[in-house]
Parts: structure tokens; sequence; C-alpha cells
């Protein structure tokens, strides 16, 4: 898609007073630029909540947040390239944890995709199962996830059958993943992956599939301005 392909950086995003603040500033921003130290916090649960569970530890002080999309080509790319490098720089380190709030800008299998991951989130499978739509993707709008795909990946994952496919027919997860669809919209996310780098003070914001000096520089940024 369209927006997926934009891969510029955006610019920093100076600390505010609460969620709405932060979203509202999220919103404006586009462009290059340094972070700016302002009075209170980031709210970095309410960020987060409706999320993946953390990869990583859960205490880590920066949270890198990711919004994706499961048959968005660049996020695969991400997924493929980019998680392997920051898992053992960042994450297996302790020094930031990644969060994963669906945006499923392809459509009603991107939507699909990204129930069914919560769906094994039940069973403990969150990130096993993220893998396997990772893994077996197949391009933006070519009919590769449906009913029976989604099924064969929770089993490849580990799932209970039973219970994975009751949680898909009662549509758990639908609310979930709407919520975080409009959250990322009316914050101004209009392409994926799009990443929020945070701590409870600042935050940087990366569009697209950057490589990995975009991340390594935001956090410079982040732990720079920490203390």
């Amino acid at each position: 898609m369209a927006a997926a392909a934009r891969r510029a950086r955006a610019p920093a995003i100076p600390a505010a007073a609460g969620l709405a603040a932060a979203l509202a500033v999220l919103a404006a921003t586009g462009g290059a630029g340094a972070p700016d130290a302002a009075p209170g916090a980031l709210a970095a649960s309410a960020l987060a909540a409706g999320g993946s569970p953390p990869l990583g530890d859960p205490s880590a002080p920066v949270t890198i947040l990711e919004w994706g999309d499961y048959q968005c080509t660049y996020c695969r790319m991400f997924h493929e390239s980019g998680l392997p490098w920051l898992k053992a720089e960042y994450l297996d380190a302790g020094r930031a944890k990644l969060v994963f709030k669906d945006f499923p800008l392809n459509g009603p299998g991107s939507a699909a995709a990204a129930e069914a991951s919560h769906c094994a989130g039940d069973q403990g499978l969150y990130w096993e199962y993220h893998g396997a739509l990772y893994g077996n993707w197949a391009g933006e709008g070519t009919g590769w996830i449906t009913g029976e795909s989604l099924a064969r990946f929770a089993a490849g994952a580990g799932a209970d059958a039973a219970e994975f496919a009751a949680c898909m027919e009662e549509g758990r997860h639908g609310q979930r993943v709407l919520d975080m669809e409009r959250l990322a919209a009316a914050a101004g996310v209009d392409a994926t992956p799009t990443f929020l780098v945070f701590d409870g003070e600042r935050a940087v914001k990366i569009r697209g599939n950057q490589p990995p000096e975009a991340f390594r520089q935001a956090m410079a940024e982040i732990e720079g301005g920490a203390g």
C-alpha cells in the first residue's frame, strides 16, 4: 500500500502530560527533529494498553511501540530483518521492550489475523502466533488469510484447536482490534509500520521500516535524556 511505503523519519515528540497530549502531538508531527524536555510524563501504560504482551523485560525503562498490519510488506520486512537485531541489541539486554499494536490497514483479512493473534495470546502463545503469521506471509490482498489458514497457524503454534476456534467464532477480540485501529488513526498514524520509542518523559516517532541506525539514534536520544 502507498501508506506502508512511506519510509521518512518523523520528528521526536516532546514529553506530554498524559495520553491525550501525547496523541495530540503525535498527530501533529511530520519531518525531522530532536526531543524536547517538558514537564509531565507520557502515560506509558496507557499508550501500550490493549497491545501485545511485551517482548523483552516488562520492566525495561524504554518501550518500543509498533503499529503494524499482518499483510503489510514493510511490516513483514521488519519482522524478518529488523526485529532480530533489535531483540539482540535492546530487548535481550533489558534496555527496551517491544509492544505490538494492530493497525489493520489492509482490510478484513488483516483484522481477522489480528484477532487470531490475540486468541492465540489467550493461550500464552501470542508471539509464537505473531511469528507464524509473518512466517507464512504471502503478500497484500492475495487471499492467504482465511479461517482455515488461521486455524492451521494456530495448530502449528501449539494452540488448543477447539479453544482457538471458539475464540474466533465468538469474536472475543474484535472490539479490541477495532479500538486499537481507531486510536492509531486518531493519533495520526497513517502508515505501517510506525514506531513510537518512549520512556516516561520523552518519545521519538519512526515511520516505516527504517534501518537500524534510526532506532539506535532514537534510543540514544531517549536514554541520553533519562535522569
